[in-house]
């Protein structure tokens, strides 16, 4: 029996939201991978490295779950609901979690770390970056690139142009600040929501996507797609990631 509108509304609305567990969409959506395994790829940087810095861990998630962590491991993230969900989950890996907003400067001396990571930031401030790096330390990223899930956003908002995060503009600050980049890598991958609770929810978690989005403002948009997922089948749409390396060069100046 198909659920009723109302009650896919109102399941969405009261789940929870925090940390970046997408598991609540398991059957309700899906999102291809990009093919370069992000959380392979860490996890084999992380089995070498000696001090790592993961920013703007979310709830931690990526770190809690691979094999091994460095000597010295810190995360941090600005967002306190995600704040505690990251402390929780990484303390007792022997992780330091420290509160730091994406637009604050990190709060660590020059050449700590030898790896620093991050999970699609909403922010790289590539200067600190390189500014915590060591000599021959290695920044890996995956980030969320241009017109990321625009079939989705341009159903509410109408049309938005090309918008930023542009990976080739990625190179260039990141050249700004010092480093080189020796890794860039670009996917647009499928995406399906297969009902409007699925919609409601990533646009809940995923609040850059509609910003001030919700139920009530866009509910006749809602019902609109609502009716036709019922009809037509899943609403395709499709994500833009790429993977980002770059490297402090050795014996450059703090």
């Amino acid at each position: 029996m198909r659920r009723t509108y109302e009650d896919l509304v109102q399941e969405a609305e009261k789940v929870s939201v925090d940390g970046w567990d997408f598991s609540w969409l398991d059957g309700r959506a899906t999102e291809e991978r990009p093919s370069w395994g992000y959380s392979r790829l860490i996890g084999e940087r992380m089995a070498g490295a000696r001090a790592a810095l993961d920013i703007q861990t979310g709830g931690g998630e990526i770190l809690a779950g691979l094999p091994s962590l460095p000597p010295v491991t810190v995360a941090t993230e600005g967002w306190p609901p995600n704040l505690r969900l990251a402390a929780s989950r990484l303390r007792p890996r022997g992780a330091r979690v420290v509160a730091s907003d994406e637009d604050a400067r990190l709060p660590f001396a020059a050449g700590t770390f030898d790896l620093v990571t991050s999970r699609h930031p909403v922010k790289t401030w590539w200067e600190e970056i390189a500014r915590v790096l060591e000599p021959g330390g290695t920044y890996l990223s995956q980030q969320v690139g241009p017109r990321s899930v625009a079939e989705l956003y341009e159903y509410f908002l109408g049309p938005q142009g090309e918008g930023r995060r542009q990976p080739d503009d990625a190179v260039a600050e990141a050249e700004a600040a010092g480093l080189e980049v020796v890794d860039l890598r670009f996917e647009r991958l499928r995406m399906e929501f297969r009902d409007i609770g699925a919609v409601i929810y990533f646009l809940r978690k995923v609040i850059w996507t509609v910003p001030g989005f919700s139920v009530e403002r866009y509910a006749g948009r809602l019902r609109e797609l609502h009716d036709l997922i019922e009809a037509d089948g899943p609403f395709v749409a499709h994500s833009a990631r790429f993977l980002i390396e770059a490297r402090r060069p050795d014996g450059q100046a703090a």
